[in-house]
């Protein structure tokens, strides 16, 4: 069982957890950590994957040299 079956009432009853443990007022600064958390994996993901494009091409045309 993984996060992927958590429906819409299970959101709610989250957020309504975070709002009484957090607060109101401290709510929208995790909010904008959990964002800018998230903004920079998927941007170190992508910049991963891009070397990894690279590296590729550069073995495929190292491949076509050779032959």
């Amino acid at each position: 069982m993984g996060l992927g079956n958590i429906g819409p009432s299970g959101l709610i009853l989250i957020l309504i957890i975070a709002l009484v443990v957090f607060g109101p007022k401290k709510l929208p600064e995790i909010g904008r950590a959990f964002g800018q958390t998230l903004r920079e994996f998927k941007k170190s993901t992508r910049g991963l994957t891009d070397d990894i494009t690279d590296d590729e091409k550069k073995e495929l045309k190292d491949l076509k040299e050779v032959k």
